[in-house]
């Protein structure tokens, strides 16, 4: 039987979970294509509940009230009716979908092929051991939980080091006079300054992965940006090497590039195939320095902002998910973009000056960097809201630069550990 015309064609609602910038991308990606989509978040403060790309819900949260949470959403696939396909776009929600995916099965389209492993990737300490076993190279790791077992790593370690919380949420939560909130990662150089630092993290958060640092700059760093649907089959996917990193060498990429990159594209191929993986995944790697060795920095199951550079490069990764999701099979996709560069403004302001700061660019290479055409994270002239967000938000972080550059203003201070 041939497919009817598209305007005849009832395809069931999507819900984004999550509507930070990056769920709004995904919504706004599948809006193009006609789909009816809301999204969900805990935290108003995200832009998705200012924007004009759907409706979004606030929910509970479902670390801390998760029966609530689960009743929330079956009230809310029961409203939009259809069997709503559900994607997350943050950790906090592959989680819950991992807890609760018996219940949410009989609500939502979801891939339950592979929400379990999408959970264990969702987890620092677990992810790690997934790839080790699976051929997926990782720098020397551990998962502890207390400071007899950090003591024990950084007997043999090979420094610097750094240490990451299993979810970032959970150093979210310390108090807010704990130098270690907000942040993602701490390093450290030697064994003394590790044992110091995650002292401030042990008596709340005690299980965190600490790790020695791969080698090399951040222009050495890697995104695959990958789809898979049922069996494992792989839909689409490119690779993007990051220019620059907010914070700098340790964080996540503020301005990156599409690069055709075989070693990264198969490495990362063969894990995913190998876990049996299906849906929207990002596997950040670095090439170390010493070696040449492609390692793993971190894996999110789920739409994640550098995901946002998949759809300018050809490869609607979103679009992708939702069609194998609903049964239709999609055929996949290739790159065919390369002329541009992804920019996270909102990262990427904040991190020129501490490059130069450091001596690693010039304000004249920052300009360079801009001169291929640009596609924007955090700012469409279609969603003004958010869009206005960010300006006011850059306005202000460029105009202390420059007033600490005259001098008019005192440096802000590094967060002390």
């Amino acid at each position: 039987m041939p497919d009817l015309p598209h305007a005849a064609v009832k395809r069931p609602p999507a819900v984004v979970a999550s509507v930070y910038q990056t769920g709004l991308n995904l919504m706004r990606d599948l809006l193009r294509h006609g789909i009816e989509v809301v999204g969900i978040d805990c935290i108003p403060e995200h832009p998705g509940f200012r924007s004009s790309y759907g409706k979004s819900y606030l929910c509970p949260n479902p670390d801390t009230h998760p029966d609530d949470w689960v009743v929330f959403m079956v009230k809310l696939a029961q409203q939009l009716g259809g069997k709503p396909v559900l994607m997350p776009a943050a950790d906090i929600f592959v989680s819950a979908m991992g807890r609760h995916a018996s219940v949410l099965a009989e609500f939502f389209t979801f891939s339950m092929e592979s929400i379990a492993v999408q959970a264990i990737l969702a987890s620092k300490e677990r992810q790690y051991a997934l790839a080790e076993a699976n051929g997926l190279p990782i720098p020397n790791t551990a998962y502890v939980q207390s400071a007899e077992e950090m003591q024990q790593f950084a007997e043999t370690a090979r420094f610097p080091c750094l240490v990451k919380p299993r979810h970032q949420r959970e150093w979210d939560a310390l108090p807010e006079s704990n130098p270690l909130r907000g942040l993602k990662v701490f390093t450290a150089q030697t064994a003394e300054e590790l044992l110091r630092k995650y002292a401030y993290a042990e008596p709340m958060r005690p299980e965190a992965v600490v790790q020695e640092i791969i080698a090399g700059g951040d222009d050495v760093k890697f995104c695959y940006l990958s789809v898979y649907g049922k069996g494992s089959r792989r839909l689409g996917y490119c690779v993007v090497r990051e220019l620059r990193a907010q914070p700098i060498q340790f964080g996540s990429g503020s301005i990156s590039e599409p690069v055709i990159d075989e070693e990264i594209a198969a490495l990362c191929d063969r894990f995913l195939h190998g876990v049996n993986y299906v849906g929207i995944c990002e596997i950040e790697v670095k090439r170390d320095a010493r070696d040449g060795v492609v390692r793993l920095i971190e894996a999110n199951p789920r739409f994640s902002v550098t995901a946002d550079a998949a759809i300018y490069a050809g490869v609607e990764i979103g679009w992708l998910n939702y069609l194998d999701l609903i049964g239709k099979e999609p055929e996949p996709m290739e790159p065919t973009h390369f002329n541009f560069r992804h920019v996270v403004l909102q990262r990427d302001v904040r991190c020129i000056p501490q490059y130069i700061d450091c001596g690693m660019m010039t304000w004249g290479d920052a300009y360079c960097s801009y001169q291929k055409p640009l596609k924007f994270f955090d700012f469409d002239l279609r969603d003004r809201r958010p869009s206005m967000d960010t300006v006011k938000d850059c306005l202000r972080v460029g105009a202390g630069t420059l007033l600490r550059k005259a001098g008019l203003r005192p440096r802000l201070p590094n967060k002390q550990l």
